[in-house]
């Protein structure tokens, strides 16, 4: 095992969130940095980047990175680069945080855990979320004892991002974990991801959210121009997806889909931002964009 740093050095390193979708990384991610960061959404694979989030404190630094929901490659281009973005997270980070929902372990969870663990020195804690939607507590120790008993985590911390409730037990459990280095951000700093990035990521949660089930999974958003100012961000971008007839849907009647998912993306982004913000929206269509290796590199799934 990998020398643990001395109580009082300063510690500094990556904890990477990782689970099946859906599982609630986002959102606990949001809930320990204390900003929303990383979209969310109720559809699984919401997240398709790797999303950095930072806490800095006087002890401590924690580099957290949200992944895609590792799960089946279903065979497109899209699917295997969101794994491989995974993967690759698991393999850089210094502590690996498995989010798994409490009192449900599937399958799926389970590829999860072989998949981070067996890393020689790397150590791999359980974080078990939702927990606020169990009355009785008392019902999850069996559980948690046979997750303890056939697996190798090197804790097992119950939370619930909603009710922030164990949050700070998880921290002080990834901090121990952290190696001795200095901080690798300034002290306000909250990710290394641009207002560009930002910008993108709320159309697509509002895409995701306002859309019918499997649309939102066709559809993938570019910023085409974003000119800053001191107190207005002017942007430009395309929602595209990869049918005529899905173009459609997503205008809506008379343009109101559009116009409504334009509306609430422009709220986020004022929220996120602290400025105004002059939004226009186009839909265009690039078929088996998905499935196209050099369309994924044009859109950012291949950094």
């Amino acid at each position: 095992m990998t020398a643990l740093p001395r109580k009082d050095a300063y510690r500094c390193g990556t904890a990477a969130l990782v689970g099946r979708p859906n599982v609630g990384k986002s959102t606990l991610l949001n809930a320990l940095i204390g900003w929303r960061l990383s979209i969310v959404s109720p559809k699984p694979q919401t997240t398709r980047h790797r999303i950095l989030g930072v806490l800095t404190d006087a002890t401590s630094q924690i580099l957290f990175l949200d992944t895609p929901g590792l799960h089946k490659t279903g065979g497109r281009a899209i699917n295997r680069q969101l794994n491989k973005a995974a993967r690759q997270t698991i393999a850089e980070a210094d502590v690996v945080v498995q989010v798994a929902e409490a009192g449900r372990w599937t399958a799926e969870d389970e590829a999860v855990y072989e998949t981070s663990t067996g890393r020689e020195g790397k150590p791999h804690l359980l974080a078990l979320s939702k927990i606020d939607a169990k009355k009785d507590k008392k019902i999850l120790l069996p559980f948690i004892a046979e997750l303890d008993k056939s697996h190798r985590f090197d804790g097992i911390l119950l939370v619930s991002a909603h009710k922030k409730d164990g949050l700070d037990e998880l921290l002080a459990a990834i901090r121990k974990l952290l190696p001795e280095n200095p901080p690798a951000f300034a002290a306000d700093e909250i990710t290394d991801r641009s207002e560009r990035f930002l910008a993108a990521e709320l159309i697509r949660e509002q895409v995701m959210r306002q859309l019918a089930q499997e649309l939102p999974y066709s559809t993938t958003v570019e910023i085409e121009d974003f000119r800053e100012g001191d107190q207005r961000a002017e942007i430009d971008a395309v929602i595209w997806v990869e049918r005529e007839g899905q173009k459609a849907i997503v205008i809506g009647e008379g343009g109101l889909m559009l116009k409504a998912i334009g509306t609430a993306a422009r709220v986020a982004m004022k929220r996120l931002f602290e400025r105004r913000v002059h939004l226009r929206l186009w839909v265009k269509v690039r078929e088996n964009w998905s499935d196209d290796e050099g369309a994924l590199r044009r859109f950012g799934y291949a950094d």
